[in-house]
């Protein structure tokens, strides 16, 4: 009878202790999902980032400190602003206008009625009643600054018409070559906050002084852009922005105002809501009187981070986001929290400044 045989003993191979799975390379934050749904692939280590592979991959990048810049591009209109009416509030004939688009500064005509010019003054208080001695007001400091700006002198620039006010209007009166009075009447002058930019003639010569006589705007071009207001936290007065012009030419701006009292437009499905931004420009060679542009704002900026090129970035089974680092033939994996992606790269956490990374062409 044969003795029984001994069965060799079944050798168990050690657990690996909780490995970093790869799920896919991400190229960007808004692929996770998909990443999601891709069959997990498991690597040899124990977390903490061991070696698991032996082959430089096709292509690399280092971690650097940089300065990431992220910016949003909207559609805008190059003008000059909204344009103002000007009205003739006295009888008589339209003798004189200026050409569209002519530019005109304090003290200039404005336009002509019956052979007397109508100046520019600069302020923001309308002319509404007749400037003469002892009147007190607003309307009587604006005009005083005025005369002074203009060279005339002998009278205190306050709210108080008095007889050395009277001698400095009748002054400018006789210069002007008007009829000598000694105070202004509301059809005698053109108030604005500043020099105009003739847009649009509303009368001929000949016609009757009343009414509508030109629109005028600023000086100054600009662009209007209507922004989205799920965007308006984007934007702030002072911050600065490029403008790109109809030739492909871009030149420098800065957000002068946003708007307070959003507009909508459009009804149903293509109804939006939207707030005015208005944006100052500088350097302007070519005179684009009006024209749509490209306006680029800078939504936000990190400075003095670390970041790594987007498509350095892979999803882990574990959830979030890590890097592969490339140690001479070896590479391995290393978890990352990530921050702010602009401008292709992804600022991230987790890494030092210098070690290069895989990045899969």
């Amino acid at each position: 009878m044969k003795e029984p045989t001994e069965r060799p003993a079944r050798v168990v191979p050690p657990r690996r202790r909780g490995p970093l799975r790869v799920l896919a390379w991400t190229g960007g934050a808004a692929l996770l999902a998909a990443a999601v749904a891709a069959a997990a692939v498991g690597f040899g280590g124990d977390g903490t980032g061991t070696t698991v592979a032996t082959r430089t991959p096709p292509a690399v990048a280092k971690v650097t400190r940089t300065t990431l810049t992220a910016t949003k591009t909207v559609d805008g209109t190059l003008g000059y602003g909204d344009p103002v009416t000007v009205s003739g509030k006295s009888q008589g004939t339209i003798t004189w206008l200026p050409g569209e688009g002519s530019t005109i500064t304090r003290g200039h005509g404005v336009y002509s009625v019956d052979a007397d010019r109508r100046s520019l003054l600069y302020g923001t208080v309308p002319l509404y009643r007749t400037l003469e001695n002892g009147v007190e007001g607003r309307d009587v400091e604006q005009l005083e600054r005025n005369l002074d700006k203009l060279g005339y002198d002998g009278f205190e620039v306050d709210n108080e018409f008095t007889w050395t006010t009277r001698e400095a209007v009748e002054e400018w009166q006789e210069d002007l070559g008007h009829e000598v009075t000694g105070r202004v009447q509301p059809g005698d002058v053109v108030i604005a906050a500043g020099p105009i930019r003739v847009a649009e003639l509303k009368k001929a010569l000949g016609d009757t002084a009343t009414g509508p006589v030109l629109t005028a705007t600023g000086t100054t071009r600009e662009v209007h852009v209507n922004l989205d207001v799920a965007d308006e936290h984007l934007v702030r007065k002072g911050m600065k922005a490029t403008v790109e012009l109809p030739d492909g030419s871009k030149v420098d701006g800065k957000v002068t105002g946003v708007g307070k009292v959003a507009t909508e437009t459009g009804s149903g499905n293509e109804a939006t809501t939207t707030v005015e931004v208005r944006v100052s420009v500088s350097k302007l060679k070519k005179a684009f009187d009006a024209a749509p542009v490209d306006v680029t704002i800078v939504s936000d900026q990190r400075e003095n981070v670390l970041a790594v090129p987007v498509g350095a970035l892979l999803a882990l089974a574990e959830g979030g986001y890590g890097v592969q680092v490339v140690e001479g033939a070896a590479t391995r994996y290393v978890p990352v929290e990530t921050g702010m992606f602009a401008d292709g790269q992804v600022e991230v956490t987790g890494v030092e400044e210098g070690t290069t990374v895989a990045v899969p062409k």
